[in-house]
């Protein structure tokens, strides 16, 4: 145990201070600490932590893949998951100014990323744009293995995605840059994906309605089965079929067959203003009014089906009922409620 936690002490300086032995002391730590319980690893997430926010990001990368790795071996993620993510952001910021001055000096596509690597010739373009070039070309190429981390702290993290504000802005800011690196595309989702959000739901054709509480649900065909796993069936809910267990598995804490069972939604669904609301998108683009997001149920507009199984495969997802409400409980809502549109 102390052992690792000493090599993990003297990789994050290395990294901290640019010492060339980072090179042969993260290899090391990577190899060392797969044995490691997930106990011992969860000890040293916050020193992981401090290194990602201390580092430059061509090795503070390194210890966020690091990091990365210990989640899903089993660490938890406290100390280490806000480190990641504002690093993540810091570099999306840095990348999209870089790629702002190489369009501006050169008519040549972007380097890649993934595939490419730094060099001066790049240092030398951007140069006369940016206030500091290096920095700027070291984020750019960072980028991804950001992205990778990112990607397990939010999916891992319950407490992290409700602690995420401006979603909007930020998801704009990571997605501008999926272009390049298709990873930061699921970062800018993640991003977007609600935490201990109450919505309330209503019944159009009955003027009833219920309070849920969802978490993190990563597009509306999700949420389309978690509704129906606690409304479809019951005698305080919505006439139909329930879906049998290992489909609401499948949408919440369980990968579904490599061959997709195909699900059908009875419901099509809109917003307080009329307007539908779009399977492939999320639970963050329903619209609030007076504060709290409202989804209306409305028979389908054709057979609606999908594929089983969720979005982000790390990522589990929850609906629960707070409660039932009967139409006279619900007088001051309808008349903020428009008709479906169309």
């Amino acid at each position: 145990m102390s052992e690792i936690l000493q090599l993990l002490d003297a990789t994050v300086r290395a990294a901290v201070a640019e010492d060339q032995a980072f090179s042969d002391l993260m290899p090391r730590l990577m190899h060392e600490s797969q044995q490691a319980p997930p106990t011992v690893l969860t000890m040293g997430m916050t020193r992981l932590g401090e290194g990602i926010a201390a580092a430059p990001p061509n090795l503070g990368c390194w210890l966020a893949i690091i990091a990365g790795a210990w989640v899903e071996n089993g660490a938890a993620t406290f100390g280490v998951d806000e480190p990641v993510l504002r690093a993540l952001l810091t570099v999306a910021e840095t990348s999209a100014a870089f790629e702002e001055a190489w369009r501006s000096a050169s008519g040549a596509p972007v380097p890649s990323p993934v595939d490419g690597a730094p060099s001066q010739e790049i240092v030398n373009t951007v140069s006369p744009h940016l206030p500091d070039p290096v920095g700027a070309m070291l984020s750019w190429f960072a980028m991804e293995k950001f992205a990778l981390s990112a990607n397990t702290m939010l999916s891992r993290s319950p407490r992290l995605r409700a602690s995420v504000t401006d979603r909007d802005g930020k998801a704009a800011l990571v997605g501008r840059l999926a272009e390049h690196c298709h990873q930061m595309g699921w970062v800018a989702s993640l991003l977007r994906v609600l935490e201990d959000e109450r919505l309330l739901v209503l019944d159009r054709a009955t003027g009833r309605g219920w309070t849920v509480t969802i978490g993190g649900i990563g597009d509306n065909f999700q949420l389309h089965v978690l509704l129906g796993g606690v409304l479809l069936g019951r005698s305080y809910g919505m006439p139909g079929d329930p879906y049998p267990p290992e489909v609401i598995a499948w949408f919440t804490d369980t990968d579904a067959p490599d061959d997709p069972p195909i699900i059908e939604s009875p419901w099509g669904l809109h917003d307080a203003h009329g307007e539908r609301v779009y399977n492939e998108g999320a639970p963050a683009d329903i619209p609030a009014v007076a504060g709290t997001r409202v989804l209306v149920l409305d028979p389908p507009p054709y057979r609606h089906t999908f594929k089983a199984g969720r979005k982000h495969p790390m990522l589990p997802g929850s609906l629960t009922l707070d409660g039932l409400h009967l139409p006279e409980d619900l007088t001051g809502w309808w008349p903020h409620i428009k008709p479906a549109a169309g």
